[in-house]
């Protein structure tokens, strides 16, 4: 697969939309397209292609009066969902059929406090009605996130997700007083099967608890960690009385740029007490991450032939055979075969 042959067809996460105001638009790089969202006085999401095709000049750079975009070069207006619906410059009578101009609509979706694009292969493709939905927090209905941490990777987005999954370098770059803070070793065993477009890990009790995960409370922490397709990882922690999800989603903006949006929930009174204390340890978290990446970047310059083993890097394996799953169905008009299968995982951590 090409190195800029990003994953099509399927959802991707966009924005917090608690960032996305009433009567407000924001820029962004996704996959390399320039997109602005807006969100009407209504409060209804949508997203354009940010380029008008008269002049290319960005429309965000515009006005958006809660209903229309205006460009600001020569005031041509471009309704939600893209349609041409005035250019000031035509003169009374002119019989000019402004339905020829339509700038690019993406489909989006608005689910617990989330904003989602479809970036579809093709502008005529629309998103399946049932086969690949939005990913969606489980226990918390249509609740919206709680904290949410936002950084950008330096890098091609399959290092990041494949960054995001990896078991094994937990006590090497999340080494932290509040999480762990030692390098002894522990062996782990997990069990680990297909769920839609991705794999789940079992749901099991967690040895060795982190710090972090001690302020759930309420008894003995269980969790289950599921992936699927693009890059998006939920993580549901529960305790006897206490439930936190954590839903990360890892979206490429362009070949050599990738954002990692980490986003919680939780039912726990005492993490919203403490709300403000705990986003500082959750960008840094996240950072070490960064970091790492950063400094693989060095090695990458190189264009070296990177190393998978058993059974730490099983999961990383199996990413990139759903990739090539899911683009060679697409490419053949057939339905997704999930080529993994249930499996007792282990290694050391």
């Amino acid at each position: 697969m090409a190195k800029n042959d990003f994953l099509r067809d399927v959802w991707y996460y966009a924005l917090p939309g608690g960032s996305l105001k009433r009567g407000a638009m924001v820029a962004k790089t996704l996959l390399g397209e320039p997109i602005v969202f807006a969100r009407s006085r209504e409060g209804k999401v949508f997203a354009l292609c940010n380029i008008c095709p008269h002049r290319a000049v960005p429309l965000s750079c515009g006005r958006f009066d809660g209903q229309e975009i205006e460009c600001c070069y020569h005031g041509w207006r471009f309704d939600q969902t893209g349609r041409c619906t005035e250019i000031p410059a035509l003169v009374e009578g002119d019989s000019l059929d402004l339905k020829r101009f339509q700038v690019k609509q993406y489909p989006v979706r608005e689910v617990q406090g989330n904003i989602w694009i479809y970036m579809a292969s093709n502008e005529r493709k629309a998103p399946p009605a049932t086969d690949m939905e939005v990913p969606v927090v489980p226990f918390f209905g249509d609740k919206s996130y709680q904290l949410v941490v936002t950084l950008h990777f330096p890098c091609y987005v399959d290092h990041a997700i494949i960054g995001l999954m990896d078991p094994a370098h937990i006590s090497f770059v999340h080494r932290s007083w509040w999480w762990k803070s030692g390098r002894s070793l522990f062996e782990e065993v997990k069990a680990f099967d297909p769920s839609p477009y991705g794999f789940t890990m079992r749901r099991h009790k967690i040895p060795n608890v982190a710090l972090g995960y001690r302020l759930i409370g309420g008894g003995a922490p269980e969790t289950e960690i599921a992936f699927r397709l693009p890059g998006v990882r939920i993580e549901h922690v529960s305790t006897e009385h206490h439930n936190v999800c954590n839903l990360t989603a890892v979206t490429p903006l362009s070949e050599t740029e990738t954002e990692v949006t980490t986003l919680l929930y939780w039912t726990t009174p005492w993490i919203t007490a403490i709300k403000p204390l705990i986003k500082p340890f959750v960008r840094a978290f996240l950072d070490q991450d960064r970091q790492v990446v950063i400094k693989q970047q060095e090695g990458l310059k190189y264009d070296p032939t990177l190393l998978l083993i058993r059974d730490a890097d099983t999961q990383a394996r199996w990413y990139y055979q759903l990739k090539a799953e899911f683009t060679r169905a697409a490419a053949e008009g057939r339905p997704f075969n999930n080529p993994v299968k249930t499996q007792i995982l282990r290694w050391r951590s």
